[in-house]
């Protein structure tokens, strides 16, 4: 990759950037109360965005970035104080906008992963080299005297002295500088870092939001088909547009069918099931077959378990459900075996076995349970 120029880390392929969604869809709540905080003059200088991938939170933070930096700086002269703002909303033709979605706006610092040291692929994590430049910048810019803000996407991606550089900032934050955090899995950060900041944790999206930040996105779906991509997808919008880019609905539909056959597999469509993730380019295939049948496995033992059918996301799922998970004690055999299926999956990939192979033998397995329990 030598003389190419590098994907973004925090961009979905084939999704825009966050920087270039302008609205925030099903996170109301937590728009408000940062609006609140600046309206009253007690903005936190450390923001921590959490909850799962794909909800939002990089949308959120340069949407927040935005509104601080377009906000006007004086508070009163010679035609008075600016309007209370009501919304985290900014001029999409403010001259901050247009820098903003060209990362030429001068007061805007963005953490992420950079080059690995040869500069032909991406480090594996955030160093504590895009630190030091972080802390450079802020001295740098602070001649101003204005408003800065730094988006750390992600923060769980940082190395432990990316970190610790990290935390320094936060317990001695630079003046008039906004720390936006986002961390998909906040667990795994310095707890003194988690108390240094202000959380504002997002939750997964319902259908309509979703669809909505689907078509903002340019995935244009039917109203049944975001109801069946946000129960695929734990209402994770990135999540959604993977599944919507690589045909997860249909994926999903055709294991459904397959479980359908069930205790006599239907060994063809197995068979046509795994050999298309076979092959070169077919990884991502492979990741999607594995991925969605887990998750049809643990929706299937829970609905036995709870007793209760989930919304369908593909049709006959519920009768295929109540069929083969009919009491509490077949609930936890099909539990059981997606966490065998899962485990041998990531293991059969990391030793590169075939995957048409390790596919058609979680089939086999699964027809295997269903024959223990005497399924009809």
């Amino acid at each position: 990759m030598a003389g190419e120029e590098l994907p973004e880390p925090d961009r979905i392929e084939g999704a825009p950037h966050p920087r270039e969604t302008t609205r925030l869809f099903g996170h109301a709540r937590a728009e408000e109360e940062v609006l609140a905080a600046h309206v009253s003059g007690r903005m936190h200088h450390g923001w921590l965005i959490t909850g799962p991938k794909g909800v939002g939170k990089a949308t959120l933070a340069w949407r927040i970035a935005r509104f601080l930096l377009t906000q006007p700086e004086d508070d009163g002269g010679l035609f008075g104080a600016p309007a209370t703002p009501q919304t985290l909303d900014s001029d999409p033709e403010h001259p901050v906008t247009r820098r903003m979605a060209q990362l030429a706006e001068p007061r805007l610092f963005l953490l992420r992963r950079g080059a690995n040291d040869k500069g032909t692929a991406l480090s594996a994590d955030i160093r504590v080299d895009e630190v030091r430049k972080m802390k450079s910048f802020f001295a740098l810019s602070a001649a101003d005297g204005g408003r800065r803000v730094a988006i750390i996407d992600a923060a769980d991606e940082m190395n432990t002295g990316a970190a610790n550089a990290l935390l320094k900032l936060l317990e001695e934050p630079p003046p008039r500088v906004t720390f936006l955090v986002v961390a998909h899995q906040p667990h795994r950060l310095l707890p003194t870092i988690r108390s240094r900041c202000r959380e504002l944790r997002l939750s997964p999206l319902p259908p309509e939001p979703l669809a909505h930040a689907l078509a903002q996105a340019g995935g244009l779906v039917e109203e049944a088909e975001a109801q069946a991509l946000a129960e695929l997808a734990g209402g994770s919008v990135g999540e959604a547009f993977r599944l919507s880019n690589l045909d997860g609905l249909k994926t999903y539909a055709a294991l459904i069918a397959l479980m359908g056959s069930l205790p006599r597999l239907d060994r063809a469509r197995a068979l046509q099931l795994a050999d298309s993730a076979t092959g070169k380019g077919q990884e991502e295939r492979f990741d999607l077959i594995v991925t969605l049948l887990d998750l049809l496995l643990s929706r299937l033992a829970r609905a036995g378990v709870t007793r209760q059918l989930p919304p369908e996301a593909a049709a006959q799922e519920g009768a295929t459900f109540s069929r083969l998970a009919p009491d509490p004690a077949a609930a936890r055999a099909w539990a059981e075996l997606a966490q065998r299926l899962g485990l041998r999956a990531r293991r059969g990939k990391a030793v590169n076995l075939d995957p048409a192979a390790l596919l058609m033998d979680s089939f086999l397995k699964i027809d295997e349970t269903a024959g223990s329990l005497a399924i009809r």
